[in-house]
């Protein structure tokens, strides 16, 4: 099946209302990282985290409050699932003690509740900042990998092009979950799970600039006489289709994930819809321009140093 069979789209032309657009998402990105910072999950933060049942019915705001002055910090607790309520303190010390205190606490301050604990996790200090490089170098060092592997594949405009793109992709990303923590019914945590959907967001896009690119690369020896950005413009248009489509079916499938996989999935699912959509504009607007501007300037250093 083909959409846009003939499109002849002016993307190229729009690129610089794109920049704009995309200074906007990294400006308020970076604005968001540095004055909200990001909710980080026990697995990089360390601490102590339980799931309950049979406590749902005070309220989050009520069992926080009863909890704190036991536990001596306050715990984040907020509502998980359909019934149960989900726990998070920075404590030390044994769990099982931290766990009873919780229950007691809970049954004594609420009497018409039957708090039973039904999962428990504990992340050191230590473990969550090793946990926290790796995830770190794990984006970097895929970063670097794709570099390597355009630059042989292509050449080291496409390189940067694309690493521009991944770095755009994933800073927008990263910069909604910070803005958004906090206002939106579900968990926006930092965890392993959501590093994960950052990876596949990276392969995701990359995947589709490389076919754009290669689109590029096949027209240059074809239309060897047009200006190198009607050649891009062509490129975009010509895979425009398989774009669409790609990313549509993609986007349904992570769709129903985030409205039927629970409460577990909502943050993980979230993060795909946001880089299958910013991943998608990327590779259009962001990835080809780049090249093109690396490209124009190098043409107009040689031009200089002709005269």
């Amino acid at each position: 099946m083909r959409i846009f069979e003939n499109a002849n789209y002016p993307f190229v032309q729009h690129r610089k209302k794109a920049y704009v657009f995309s200074g906007v998402l990294i400006l308020l990105s970076l604005v968001s990282l540095v004055t909200r910072g990001l909710e980080l999950g026990i697995d990089f933060k360390g601490g102590m985290e339980f799931i309950i049942s049979g406590a749902r019915e005070p309220g989050a705001t009520a069992i926080r409050e009863a909890l704190t002055p036991v536990l001596g910090t306050e715990p984040e607790v907020k509502t998980y699932g359909a019934e149960d309520i989900l726990i998070r303190v920075a404590a030390e010390g044994d769990i099982n003690e931290v766990q009873r205190q919780i229950v007691e606490t809970i049954r004594q301050r609420f009497p018409e509740t039957q708090p039973e604990v039904v999962q428990t996790n504990i992340v050191g200090p230590r473990f969550a900042e090793d946990l926290k490089r790796g995830a770190i170098y794990s984006i970097l060092g895929a970063l670097l990998v794709i570099f390597v592997y355009i630059l042989i594949r292509f050449e080291w405009r496409f390189s940067l092009g694309a690493v521009v793109a991944l770095f755009h992709d994933v800073l927008i990303t990263l910069g909604l979950f910070s803005l958004l923590h906090g206002w939106l019914p579900f968990s926006l945590e930092i965890d392993q799970t959501i590093i994960a959907a950052f990876l596949t967001i990276v392969g995701y896009s990359l995947n589709d600039t490389v076919v754009v690119f290669d689109r590029i690369r096949e027209y240059m020896n074809i239309f060897k006489t047009k200006p190198f950005e009607e050649v891009v413009n062509l490129s975009i248009n010509t895979t425009l289709s398989r774009t669409i489509i790609t990313s549509g079916t993609t986007l349904l499938v992570v769709v129903i994930l985030f409205i039927f996989g629970g409460e577990v999935l909502r943050g993980f699912s979230f993060a795909l819809i946001v880089g299958i959509v910013i991943g998608t504009y990327s590779s259009i607007f962001v990835a080809s321009p780049v090249v093109i501007e690396l490209r124009a300037r190098a043409s107009a250093r040689r031009l200089a140093t002709a005269r």
